[in-house]
């Protein structure tokens, strides 16, 4: 078949398990994952190598109703993603019914002109006979290129959509060098490894009010000092965050600097301070500030 190389978005309604896609085909933790909706923000492309190929996937937050510029932001950010690329994954839930939300996605999809793939995930949980039932329902639903059920968590299937795949891409030639993974650098890796630590640790009042500035990164040969500052909406957000004596935050910083430490391999000193921005997910110049806010219209 020769060397082939191409473009693949991967879309989805939140929680559908997109992310976890990601981490499973490159074998490494690029993206942050959470049980919380909406936990990526930004599209993120992760650069899958070998010998005979290389893939760029893209990464995109999940398709949404709305309820503030940071929504409307995200949202035309996975559409942006969804143009001119050779393979559309769209990632669906298989322990959830077909709903409104899919219904949206798909009068979506039916305008663009890449191939769609349906990957039914989380097949682990699902039954066998109700597996064959939603199989059948989706294939009524819209012309897809190919239906492939997996378990990202599991890895189930993986290497045979990677097959499936190939020979949908169009180039011959890599994009990239070969030793490169993502198009994100390490400043933004740190911000999401402690938002993510954010998130698994507070309760849903605070998540979607979450941001994260990088205000130091300093590399040693062997030591990373790191000072970040969490953003919050609200004074009583900012309480969560800090915790009862500062136990919260203590427990953020231990658990984001342990991971942090991984990724650098060396050790991180890390520092957080929490500071209350309000209604900045409504406000395009903070959004802008934070980065949130460079889809164009």
């Amino acid at each position: 078949m020769g060397f082939k190389s191409g473009f693949v978005s991967i879309i989805g309604r939140p929680n559908a398990g997109k992310s976890t896609l990601l981490n499973a085909l490159l074998n490494q933790k690029l993206a942050i994952t959470c049980d919380k909706a909406q936990t990526t923000r930004d599209n993120i492309q992760g650069i899958l190598n070998s010998e005979e190929y290389q893939i760029i996937f893209t990464d995109t937050p999940g398709i949404h109703k709305p309820h503030h510029a940071l929504g409307r932001n995200m949202n035309k950010g996975v559409y942006s993603a969804m143009q001119d690329v050779d393979v559309i994954y769209y990632i669906v839930d298989a322990t959830k019914s077909f709903g409104r939300g899919d219904e949206f996605v798909l009068e979506k999809l039916a305008n663009v002109d890449s191939k769609v793939f349906l990957l039914l995930n989380k097949i682990d949980l699902v039954p066998k006979e109700k597996l064959i039932n939603l199989l059948d329902k989706w294939q009524h639903n819209f012309d897809f290129a190919q239906i492939i059920p997996i378990s990202a968590l599991n890895h189930e299937n993986l290497k045979r959509l990677i097959d499936i795949t190939l020979p949908y891409l169009k180039s011959d030639f890599p994009y990239y060098p070969n030793d490169m993974v993502s198009d994100r650098p390490v400043t933004f890796r740190i911000k999401e490894i402690i938002r993510e630590k954010v998130l698994n640790k507070t309760q849903e009042e605070v998540p979607h009010s979450v941001a994260v500035v990088l205000d130091e990164f300093k590399e040693m040969d062997n030591k990373a000092f790191i000072n970040a500052t969490i953003i919050v909406e609200r004074d009583s957000q900012k309480g969560i965050i800090i915790g009862k004596q500062g136990n919260m935050i203590k427990s953020i910083r231990l658990a984001a600097q342990k991971e942090l430490k991984l990724m650098l391999n060396k050790k991180v000193v890390l520092e957080l301070y929490v500071r209350v921005e309000k209604k900045w997910r409504d406000n395009e110049a903070k959004l802008k500030n934070l980065g949130y806010s460079d889809i164009d219209e």
